[in-house]
């Protein structure tokens, strides 16, 4: 999981994607394997987005294997009322944008892939933080001084 400062993070990188681009109309980050990260999507359910978009993802990363085009980059949706986008982010997260059907399409993979680019290095750096085991806490101990003996008087 994503600490909450690399949560807040991603979640501020999502406004300011939405804020630059005026046509999206929700931006969402997660994990490869569905679990949301951060969401900016009014009205749409996010888990559930989340959880259509690892399943696209597992489907166009055996497409692109399967056709020696590399690892996955992006997929774009269109539909009847907008565009569905989805970006890599990094190793283990995805940037899934709704947008309406009027955006210019350059412009979304523009931002998108930027977009991408810097919420994949903000969780894949809160990740390998946490693959790493805590170093036990450093316990000094004590070391006694030698007793001092006296001469027994009797």
């Amino acid at each position: 999981m994503v600490p909450e400062a690399e949560v807040r993070d991603v979640l501020d990188e999502l406004q300011r994607l939405r804020a630059r681009v005026p046509l999206l109309t929700g931006a969402l980050a997660a994990s490869t394997d569905g679990l949301v990260v951060a969401h900016d999507t009014p009205g749409i359910e996010a888990e559930g987005v989340a959880a259509l978009t690892a399943a696209a993802l597992g489907v166009s990363i055996r497409m692109a294997d399967a056709t020696g085009r590399g690892d996955f980059r992006e997929l774009l949706v269109r539909g009847e009322n907008g565009y569905i986008a989805t970006y890599a982010a990094g190793s283990s997260a995805v940037l899934t944008l709704l947008a309406e059907d009027r955006i210019n399409v350059g412009r979304l993979h523009l931002e998108g892939r930027r977009a991408g680019a810097r919420i994949g290095e903000v969780v894949d750096a809160a990740q390998s933080g946490a693959d790493r085991p805590v170093p036990p806490p450093h316990t000094q101990q004590s070391r006694a001084l030698p007793r001092r003996t006296t001469p027994d008087p009797t």
